[in-house]
């Protein structure tokens, strides 16, 4: 599956570029990524077997960087409370101030977790459209 992000280099946290057709995927992609770098599936877990739970994620903010910033640190703070790793993301609605989406999760215990992550934060945050659709950039504190 091709990945639509990309790590950079980062003295103490993980940084990472995003790209996404438009907003739905920019924001699926983001969350999908920083997912793949908290754990991995465990080899031996059959997927067809695996129940998952859907979890509703509304957020509202001033402009689309707060958006950004909070879907992904909603979508940490659920994975803490609930002890589900999210796999798959449906947004249903969103523009720069609105959010709307359901979240599939999988019991934290079928998977290897890698490392934890405290928060998505504004440092150095970019989200731009380039044209052909947009890039984000940020980095996650471990």
């Amino acid at each position: 599956m091709k990945k639509n992000y990309e790590l950079l280099e980062h003295t103490a946290d993980i940084r990472i570029r995003i790209k996404g057709a438009d907003l739905k995927d920019l924001f699926t992609n983001a969350a999908i990524a920083m997912f793949d770098i908290i754990a991995e599936k465990k080899t031996h877990i059959i997927d067809s077997k695996l129940q998952t739970k859907d979890v509703v994620v509304k957020q509202k903010a001033d402009n689309i960087e707060e958006l950004f910033i909070n879907w992904l640190n909603e979508l940490l703070s659920l994975s803490a409370v609930k002890g589900l790793i999210f796999e798959d993301f449906k947004i249903s609605q969103i523009n720069k101030n609105n959010l709307i989406a359901l979240a599939k999760g999988v019991d934290v215990r079928h998977y290897k977790v890698n490392v934890e992550i405290k928060a998505a934060t504004y440092h150095e945050l970019k989200i731009e459209n380039n044209g052909s659709g947009f890039v984000a950039q940020v980095i996650f504190d471990t």
